[in-house]
């Protein structure tokens, strides 16, 4: 059983008929939320057509969420699919950080920076 499969009720910013979503219980910046799917698969691969397609609608709520309260310059939409891709929980979820201006002092490359050396080109 997921870590995320004990995620109270009260915590949850919203549920839906795939996902659900909370604040990032360890946040890269204010206003990080995780989107969770409801059945424990194991990354974005093993989603059917279905779930990916209310996915990218929830990315966007998150958004419109992270925006009620803050005002981000920006965002990362993450999620790593696998042990190699540095996935530690083995349970789908969507990482939508927002960013802000000022956060690292050169944002250039975002997620190319998963690997040394590679963010920069």
């Amino acid at each position: 059983m997921s870590i995320f499969s004990k995620i109270s009720e009260d915590k949850k910013i919203y549920s839906g008929k795939f996902f659900f979503m909370i604040y990032d219980r360890y946040p890269v910046s204010p206003g990080h939320i995780l989107i969770i799917s409801n059945e424990e698969k194991s990354d974005y691969f093993s989603l059917n057509k279905e779930e990916q397609s209310e996915l990218t609608s929830l990315i966007n709520l998150a958004k419109e969420i992270i925006e009620k309260d803050r005002k981000p310059n920006g965002f990362n939409i993450g999620m790593n699919c696998g042990a190699a891709a540095g996935q530690t929980v083995m349970h789908f979820h969507c990482h939508v950080i927002p960013r802000y201006k000022g956060d690292m002092d050169d944002p250039r490359g975002g997620i190319r920076h998963c690997i040394k050396g590679k963010g920069y080109y």
